[in-house]
């Protein structure tokens, strides 16, 4: 077994584009491991888990590009490596990375646009984003890694100039019916929905759609919004875009439980919209608020479908989901397989909102979980690489993703 890296200096690829180097590089007969990846700590560190390391690795910066070969001969890492730049070319040519390089490039090609799509690393955001908003641009911001103050102040000016920051770290939004970032083709119709990141809205959005249903818009508004670090302001600002569209009837937001002080702020939002609204905080313990006719709180997202459904006067399809004959023996199954010492329980989930619903699910059972993203602060994990006792990891977190792409676009990370 034979291995080398190169490393190339101040070439910046996204992460999507490198994954399609990485898969062409990997289909070499007799390739048995590829890394390309630019040099992001996260990224140093899982080179070396893979045995790959050296001085140029530790001092390369997070511009720089990493490509490592594990192959079964020297001359099987040699004749890759001196390929790589053949498919680099080989997908430039198709088109995989796009020929607009600024703003003002994009801005030139599409006047009319009112919406800019960030997706570049999390230190360049807050330059970019501010033009943008400058620009009378709504934003939708894929990125993570972006400090929480440069956060706040985005979503300060665009409230200011009556504009929308989704995001940092947002991965859905449909809006007019046109999915932004991961979303579902799902019918048009009379539900909004809110959510901060991605997989509760897309989860939401497609059992409304499955229900026979529609959704109006879906509205991300990244993972830390609810904190009080940030008060909500997106998910507020959407609540008032939602409350105003003469297409949106109800209106559902589905995320964790937000910071102390900004609940209190939404809480006092939400019990003046003039529509229905239903609030699905997952694992917060709701009991001791009041609801009502048009403001009820529900402990899942597959309640807050229902709940949603019927607050249009219609019945619902099923009044739970519940798992089929199939599904059961399965488990059942996989359960019959383990051996005696295994008595732990381990999940490995692409977005936030499933490792939360789990963990709240298995604490009603009982079961203590252990987790990169706790709905308990007490049972958050040390190292999100090292397991105790059942523990749930959410491999979309920013801990996983920097420099590389999102579990839901690559999810090879699960290996």
């Amino acid at each position: 077994m034979a291995a080398r890296f190169v490393i190339r200096k101040n070439q910046y690829y996204d992460s999507v584009f490198l994954m399609g180097v990485n898969k062409r590089l990997s289909q070499s007969k007799g390739v048995l491991q590829t890394a390309v990846l630019m040099a992001s700590e996260k990224n140093k560190q899982l080179l070396a888990d893979i045995g790959i390391q050296g001085d140029q690795i530790v001092t390369a910066k997070p511009n720089d590009l990493i490509v490592a070969v594990i192959a079964e001969s020297t001359q099987v890492v040699d004749t890759v490596l001196a390929g790589l730049d053949q498919a680099l070319l080989a997908l430039e040519e198709k088109g995989s990375v796009s020929q607009l390089h600024n703003l003002e490039d994009g801005l030139a090609e599409k006047p009319h646009a009112n919406l800019a799509v960030l997706t570049i690393p999390g230190e360049y955001v807050f330059r970019e984003a501010r033009k943008a908003l400058e620009a009378g641009l709504n934003l939708f911001i894929f990125s993570s890694n972006v400090p929480i103050e440069e956060e706040r102040k985005l979503k300060e000016l665009a409230a200011e100039k009556k504009l929308l920051v989704m995001g940092p770290d947002c991965g859905t939004s449909i809006l007019n019916g046109i999915g932004v970032g991961f979303a579902n083709k799902v019918n048009r119709g009379v539900f909004g929905a809110i959510g901060p990141s991605g997989t509760g809205l897309q989860e939401f959005t497609s059992q409304i759609h499955n229900a026979g249903f529609g959704i109006s818009h879906a509205i991300g508004t990244g993972s830390r919004d609810l904190s009080d670090e940030i008060g909500g302001i997106t998910t507020i600002q959407a609540l008032d875009v939602l409350e105003a569209d003469p297409q949106t009837k109800v209106i559902s937001i589905i995320a964790k439980p937000p910071g102390g002080k900004t609940l209190e702020r939404l809480i006092a939002r939400l019990k003046i919209c003039s529509k229905p609204i239903v609030s699905c905080f997952l694992g917060a313990r709701m009991d001791s608020f009041e609801g009502g006719d048009a403001l009820t709180w529900v402990p899942t997202i597959d309640d807050a479908v229902l709940a949603a459904i019927q607050h249009v006067g219609e019945k619902p399809t099923a009044e739970r989901i519940e798992l089929t004959k199939q599904e059961r023996e399965l488990a059942a199954k996989s359960r019959a397989d383990w051996a005696p010492e295994q008595r732990f329980l381990r999940g490995l989930f692409a977005g936030g909102t499933f490792c939360y619903q789990s963990q709240q699910i298995l604490g009603e059972a009982g079961i203590v979980v252990h987790s990169n993203a706790p709905l308990n602060p007490q049972t958050k994990l040390t190292n999100p690489d090292r397991s105790s006792e059942h523990t749930m990891i959410d491999m979309g977190d920013e801990f996983y993703t920097q420099g590389r792409p999102h579990p839901m676009i690559d999810g090879t990370i699960r290996r």
